[in-house]
């Protein structure tokens, strides 16, 4: 039974939900003003049986009351023939009467109406009695009179005492019928307010139905049609035979999707394009781009960026950028995200700029929107430096911060030519000022005290004046050397015989290598054609490249240069001639190899010597970058260095121009000199 209770329950839930909102209330509606006119009719019911109650009541007391007083005079005088008599007449004359009873002092019925007492009594005959109210009084004056249902209806009951001179006789009783024409009337009304309460709820029910069929299914089909629009299914229609506003809301409806599915089609392959497109640029651009939402979810994250934080084989998209960051960067943006992400619309034009908080908060929306910038130094995955820009992403009203993005660049080369740039500033100022010095000192000397001096004397300090003015003369040398390859400077490239400029480097550098106790060794192929070079440029880097050897190799080491053809290329049938500078000095550490070439960088510096600019290996990879070729490496600690690089043998009308404004040579070479291959 429970059970059969509960499914009926869903059942009702069920259909009671198919209905839609304005239905309900409707239904409820109707039920409120139905409830309240059967109300109000039933209290117009109850009013007039009340009047007609109240009536009977009036009618019932008077009528009785005359009776009384024309009947207790025959009963006082023991006429019985006389009282039927007048009783019958009374009872004949008026419909309104349903019986009248007589009853004694003790309360047995003497005569009545429609019945009576028999003639003659015996030992078998049943006596009637009245049953009195409990509330009647005989020695009242007054009737007393209530009223009581029947299965003939209700009637009034009224029991008048029966008096004459004083002495009680008994008691009158009189059955009053309701007044049929008002009783008729209530019925009336009471059914026609069944029939209207039922013809009302009809109606409803008829026109739910009517409603779900003709309206709610087309708005549920319309509503369900729109939601597919809204996730962009462009295919849906509606099909219902439905004229009217509804009909044509249907086809107006069709009509948009199916513009809709046309507009798409012809803009999605233009849209994936741009799309394509903007992807593209953000993957390619140089800087590191991280877009996340307001709760530090990352959006978006270009390649650039996935390679600075080691992304590349995470998923990170929708995931918390501050569990991804390296620590060092956690630490110290997660309170200006969450800054940033708060900082929501600060306050409107419309209020009181006047007043202090409101413009500061202004002040601080619009730092904020401009963005933040911190600079970084990571220690993994790898050590580098970064410069992270914050920058909140508004809304069209730019009113509530969308998401931030993050634009990360890697300034560690900069930092790192920063870093190089300071020292060589140092190195050339220390450079600077003790030759200025020196030849300051010794010709102030010469100056003050030249004729104390012996020619002797004399001659040593012009000397060390002179070999000072040499070493500044180097030193800028190098730094316009360097500035002018770096520039636009062309150079024209001729036939040269390396013998030349190997000898010539030979024999200014011996001086040098016999005073630090260093052979020089010179092994030249006899057969070694012509390169196709510059012959100063080749000059300067075979001086640079003995002089750094000589540098870097204690007394007793040996610096050889070698000149061959280069035995790959022989095999290969291109022309190339391979020029070594090998020493069998200190080496060079592995982590200084990346760096060996750049500008401003010294490796002396490990080794506590401040003699040098850094910038002798920079100006020999330029030069041997302007003929179209590359510098190679080969070196261990203790065990010593080797550089080399290849040139390509001279032919007839090869001669070219170098333009570093466009990084090529205008004749194309036939053979790729860069080829990394160790002697």
């Amino acid at each position: 039974m429970l059970n059969l209770v509960t499914k009926i329950q869903k059942a009702i839930s069920s259909w009671w939900s198919e209905f839609t909102l304005q239905t309900k209330l409707m239904a409820a509606a109707t039920l409120v003003v139905s409830l309240v006119m059967s109300g109000l009719t039933f209290w117009a019911v109850n009013l007039i049986q009340l009047d007609a109650r109240i009536s009977d009541t009036r009618f019932g007391s008077d009528l009785s009351l005359l009776l009384a007083t024309n009947t207790a005079p025959l009963i006082a005088d023991n006429d019985f023939a006389g009282l039927a008599r007048f009783s019958g007449r009374f009872f004949r004359s008026t419909s309104s009467v349903r019986y009248i009873l007589y009853a004694d002092q003790e309360g047995d019925i003497f005569f009545g109406i429609p019945y009576s007492q028999a003639e003659i009594q015996n030992s078998l005959t049943i006596k009637r009695r009245i049953q009195l109210p409990d509330n009647y009084v005989p020695d009242s004056d007054l009737p007393f009179i209530r009223q009581h249902k029947t299965p003939n209806g209700e009637i009034t009951d009224v029991f008048v005492p029966l008096r004459h001179d004083g002495n009680y006789l008994g008691v009158l009783a009189i059955g009053i019928n309701p007044n049929a024409t008002i009783v008729a009337s209530s019925n009336l009304t009471r059914d026609v307010t069944i029939s209207v309460f039922i013809t009302i709820w009809v109606m409803v029910i008829l026109g739910n139905v009517f409603n779900a069929l003709m309206i709610t299914k087309p708005i549920k089909e319309l509503l369900f049609g729109v939601k597919n629009i809204a996730d962009k299914n462009f295919k849906q229609r509606i099909n219902l035979p439905l004229r009217g506003e509804l009909g044509e809301l249907i086809s107006s409806f069709n009509l948009m999707a199916e513009k809709l599915e046309h507009y798409e089609e012809q803009n999605i392959e233009e849209l994936t394009s741009e799309k394509a497109k903007l992807e593209t640029l953000v993957s390619t651009i140089a800087d590191g781009a991280v877009l996340v939402d307001t709760e530090m979810r990352i959006i978006l994250a270009n390649t650039t960026a996935r390679k600075i934080f080691s992304w590349d084989h995470q998923n990170v998209i929708g995931e918390s950028i501050l569990h991804h960051l390296p620590a060092e960067l956690t630490t110290k943006l997660t309170k200006p995200l969450y800054d940033f992400a708060n900082q929501l619309g600060l306050t409107s034009h419309r209020e009181s700029v006047s007043d202090p908080l409101v413009q500061g908060a202004e002040l601080l929306k619009k730092d904020l929107a401009q963005g933040d910038e911190f600079r970084i130094s990571l220690t993994k995955p790898v050590r580098r430096t970064v410069r992270v820009l914050l920058t909140q992403v508004l809304d069209r009203e730019k009113e509530n911060v969308r998401g931030i993005a993050l634009t990360v660049q890697d300034i560690t080369r900069e930092v790192e030519l920063n870093e190089a740039k300071s020292q060589f500033i140092s190195n050339v100022s220390h450079e600077l000022r003790t030759p200025l010095f020196n030849i300051k000192s010794f010709i102030e000397t010469l100056s003050e005290y030249g004729e104390d001096l012996t020619e002797i004397q004399k001659k040593e300090f012009l000397e060390t004046a002179n070999h000072e003015t040499d070493r500044l003369s180097r030193l800028v040398n190098d730094v316009l050397d360097l500035s002018r390859l770096e520039s636009s400077h062309s150079y024209d490239l001729c036939a040269v015989d390396l013998t030349q400029p190997i000898e010539q480097t030979l024999r200014s550098c011996q001086l040098n290598a016999k005073d630090k106790g260093i052979t020089l060794e010179k092994e030249v192929e006899s057969d070694l054609p012509l390169v196709l070079g510059h012959y100063d440029l080749l000059l300067q880097v075979f001086t640079n490249l003995v002089g750094n050897a000589l540098k870097f190799t204690n007394s007793g080491g040996v610096v050889t240069v070698r000149a061959f053809k280069a035995p790959e290329m022989i095999e290969l049938g291109v022309p190339l001639v391979r020029i070594e500078v090998k020493d069998t000095g200190i080496g060079i550490a592995p982590e200084d190899k990346e760096a060996i070439f750049e500008r401003f960088f010294r490796v002396e510096n490990r080794v506590h010597t401040l003699e040098g600019t850094g910038l002798g290996l920079s100006i020999v990879k330029n030069i041997i970058d302007k003929h179209n070729s590359q510098v190679f490496i080969s070196s261990e600690e203790g065990m010593g260095t080797s550089f080399w690089f290849d040139l390509p043998a001279y032919q007839e009308e090869q001669e070219q121009q170098f333009s570093p404004e466009n990084g090529v040579e205008e004749e194309e070479l036939v053979v790729n000199t860069s080829l990394n291959v160790e002697p």
